[in-house]
């Protein structure tokens, strides 16, 4: 019997309202590698794609049209929506296992949620839970309830499951990393509706993106950070491997950008400069983003980045604060910032900032800093959050005991406080909005009068609610509103 798998993601762009308004969808990669593996193995293998069709109804008529015999909600890892755990995610996932259930279909989950929170994804109707890296574990777990064989679920490293004795959550031992990406088959693109993608693109933007990663893991230990599948690992593709999926996306599907979602790209730069060659070899170079640290991007790297086509570079700035940078264990130095956005800008590569706010001891003066960094820094846009506790972390564990029954957000717009940080919610939210604003105005992007007004209507709002904050209601200063 060579079995029906069908492969679904639980990341429905119209959840979120923050992904609405920017409009940037992708296909799951992660699910399309699974899928690829899954199709060497001699499965027949189909998607429900959500990203942009309503998931409901959307997978009552893939399980009716094609009568799996196994059904696999395997999310895109590589989408950083994924390791928030959004709550609407999660209660997507548990109703699309009990649609699986109740049609007498087995179904197993991987994900960052599901790693972390296991026995509430069984008790939510999975049948397995693939804890950490995917594809081994899910290729053997087909060859089991499938092809019979060769070992039983209950030897397969990396899952967990429910005793059917005693009901209890059982794991078994931890599954090894993947020691070759490169031996991974390239992703499952034939399953995507890729008009619906370009559409969307097109609609919003004037242009379309697709993704890629050249990595997994990040070697670093920012305490914030969760790394639920890969640990402190970091593993690369080889550069002529990463530069020949960009050939045949070029040549296949015409993107006009590319997206890499690795957690961290060009950490070498050695592997940087023969990624360049590689892409210059193949006529492979298509013009595409990336995110990195500030400290990796020196003169030689960003020259190697330029040659390869590289356009935007997102990176965790984080603060401008000395202080919340080492609170953080980030292992950057604040005048790395400043450095790296000029060796960008030397080249004409775009310099964005993910900044986060809220960190335990961050002070105004410490917000002040960050305001600085921005406005002499001048990048050409800003990512902004607050921080935001996730399990397995130094930074969880910080403010485990302040936490209270809801600890996850709904969508990545929420921006709610889920510790007692220096400032409220409405405070956060509000300096979020004033320095969009305010970045937007300086790279031009917004105009006119009202806008100006706009901006120093909302720094006068801040500047009182700190005011009052800090005068009216000195300790402690996270219950001001």
């Amino acid at each position: 019997m060579r079995g029906r798998i069908l492969l679904a993601h639980c990341n429905h762009l119209y959840f979120d309202r923050k992904q609405v308004r920017k409009m940037q969808p992708y296909p799951p990669l992660q699910t399309l590698l699974a899928a690829a593996v899954l199709r060497r193995q001699g499965f027949e293998v189909y998607l429900f794609d959500s990203t942009l069709r309503e998931p409901e109804t959307g997978f009552d008529e893939a399980l009716a049209d094609r009568r799996p015999d196994l059904v696999v909600l395997c999310e895109d890892n590589f989408n950083y929506l994924t390791k928030m755990c959004l709550l609407r995610n999660r209660e997507l996932a548990f109703s699309l296992c009990g649609k699986a259930r109740q049609a007498g279909v087995p179904v197993a989950v991987n994900s960052s949620d599901a790693t972390d929170h296991t026995p509430e994804y069984l008790a939510g109707g999975a049948d397995y839970v693939i804890v950490g890296e995917v594809e081994q574990t899910l290729s053997e777990l087909a060859a089991a309830l499938l092809q019979g064989g060769p070992v039983r679920p209950e030897e397969i490293p990396g899952l967990a499951f429910r005793d059917r004795a005693n009901g209890e959550v059982r794991r078994t031992q931890p599954r090894p990393l993947l020691p070759d990406l490169d031996a991974l088959p390239p992703p499952a693109w034939d399953l995507v509706d890729m008009d619906s993608y370009r559409r969307a693109w097109q609609r919003a933007h004037g242009y379309f993106s697709l993704n890629m990663v050249a990595s997994r893991g990040c070697p670093y230990r920012c305490n914030w950070c969760a790394r639920p599948l890969y640990g402190d690992s970091y593993r690369t593709r080889s550069p002529e491997a990463v530069a020949g999926e960009m050939r045949l996306l070029k040549s296949r599907y015409q993107p006009d950008r590319l997206w890499f979602a690795d957690d961290i790209f060009a950490l070498s730069a050695r592997w940087t400069l023969r990624f360049a060659e590689a892409v210059e070899a193949l006529d492979a170079r298509i013009p595409f983003q990336m995110q990195s640290r500030c400290d990796l991007m020196t003169r030689d790297t960003v020259a190697a980045l330029a040659r390869a086509g590289c356009a935007e570079v997102w990176m965790g700035a984080e603060s401008g604060s000395q202080k919340i940078l080492d609170a953080m264990d980030k292992g950057i130095r604040v005048e790395q910032i400043y450095r790296a956005r000029e060796n960008l800008a030397r080249h004409g590569i775009r310099a964005c900032f993910f900044l986060q706010f809220g960190y335990p001891g961050e002070t105004w003066e410490d917000i002040e800093a960050t305001l600085k960094l921005v406005r002499e820094a001048q990048p050409d846009d800003v990512g902004i959050s607050v921080s935001y506790p996730m399990p397995g972390t130094k930074f969880y564990e910080l403010v485990a005991a302040q936490l209270g029954e809801k600890r996850n957000w709904c969508d990545s717009d929420e921006l709610a406080m889920m510790f007692r940080g220096t400032y409220t919610t409405e405070f956060y939210r509000l300096l979020r909005d004033a320095l969009h604003l305010e970045v937007d105005l300086s790279r031009g992007r917004r105009h006119g009068e009202t806008a100006e007004e706009q901006l120093q209507a909302l720094w006068r709002r801040i500047e009182r609610m700190e005011s009052a904050c800090r005068n009216e209601h000195p300790t402690p200063l996270w219950i001001c509103s």
